[in-house]
């Protein structure tokens, strides 16, 4: 079974692990460990704090198996964005050139650099190694984020999106970044993503162009990638729009990856999921349910079979409840799964 829960100190080799093995374009788990080590504690700070609206808190969670206690995967929230340091995308949206005297149309598409999300809440860091991608493993450490929102609005923005990593080859190589790099900035794509990721973002206003880029402009190859996802984050970007995410025209600024947005009260798990009381014991049914246990400071999520009994209580395992931390008549918040 995996639990979802938030990191800790001892985590960090493991979070370490999952940031190597990420891969290029991962912005948000660079391979530094000062920068982890705080990502750790702030976590930890975030969790323990009393907020009633969203700030720069940072809540990273990390999937562990509960018969080995190897942590396997870990996702993050960060409350809001941009409120310390700016936060760029290029919206892509479409223009028209017109002469009626002439008698010509052209309809062109530009790219816009901007700050959309500011204050808004993302979504990141979602990763689990290659040999835990199977099952239901996957849905669980995406939407256990959703399961911990609904429990704590007050700590997040009324709108949450997650930039998807975009289109670049095994050598971390971006057809997006490659063109802007020939233009503009005369660094390796693996390289600009990583002083993004530590923090280090000065270079994007000193170099990055200030007015609209026309797109028809950019290599065919450029081109061909915006709005494109790279192959390994397919199946992320799936559950999202299971879950109502879409993308309003914002890509990343540097391998044009599509964000996609939400409204938080729209998100279909923090809709449709509800709140029982536990009652534990045997029980014969089959269907599967994510379940938390609604705690902060003590999160915990598992994907497990539950039953609802006759008096509309959550009827589960002893394994479960302790792998919850939950005994009876506790509450906890969960959600069918097909």
């Amino acid at each position: 079974m995996l639990i979802i829960r938030p990191i800790t100190a001892a985590d960090y080799p493991a979070l370490m692990q999952c940031a190597e093995a990420s891969g290029h374009g991962f912005t948000s788990l660079p391979i530094n460990e000062d920068l982890l080590r705080h990502r750790i504690q702030h976590s930890q700070t975030s969790f323990n704090a009393t907020v009633t609206s969203p700030n720069q808190e940072s809540y990273l969670l990390v999937a562990v198996d509960s018969d080995t206690d190897q942590v396997v995967g870990t996702t993050a929230i960060e409350a809001t964005v941009g409120l310390d340091v700016p936060f760029y995308n290029y919206h892509l949206s479409t223009v028209t050139h017109a002469s009626r005297q002439l008698g010509v149309h052209n309809t062109v598409k530009v790219l816009t650099l901007g700050s959309q999300y500011t204050g808004e809440t993302e979504l990141c860091s979602l990763f689990l190694l290659p040999e835990w991608r199977q099952g239901i493993n996957g849905r669980l450490l995406s939407k256990s984020r959703f399961l911990l929102m609904a429990d704590h609005r007050q700590r997040f923005a009324e709108v949450a999106f997650a930039e998807m990593r975009g289109v670049s080859d095994e050598l971390g190589n971006s057809p997006f970044w490659q063109w802007l790099k020939e233009h503009f900035f005369s660094i390796d794509f693996t390289y600009a993503d990583y002083l993004t990721g530590i923090g280090r973002k000065g270079f994007i206003a000193d170099l990055m162009p200030k007015l609209p880029i026309y797109v028809n402009l950019l290599s065919k190859e450029a081109q061909a990638v915006i709005g494109q996802v790279h192959e390994n984050t397919r199946p992320a970007l799936q559950l999202l729009e299971q879950e109502g995410f879409c993308c309003r025209g914002y890509v990343d600024i540097f391998d044009a990856g599509p964000s996609v947005e939400c409204d938080v009260r729209n998100i279909e798990t923090v809709r449709h999921s509800q709140r029982y009381q536990v009652d534990i014991g045997e029980h014969s049914s089959h269907q599967h349910y994510l379940i938390s246990n609604g705690q902060l400071a003590g999160f915990r999520a598992v994907a497990a079979a539950i039953a609802i009994n006759a008096q509309g209580q959550a009827l589960m395992t002893v394994e479960v409840a302790a792998a919850l931390n939950v005994g009876m008549g506790d509450e906890v918040r969960l959600i069918a799964q097909p």
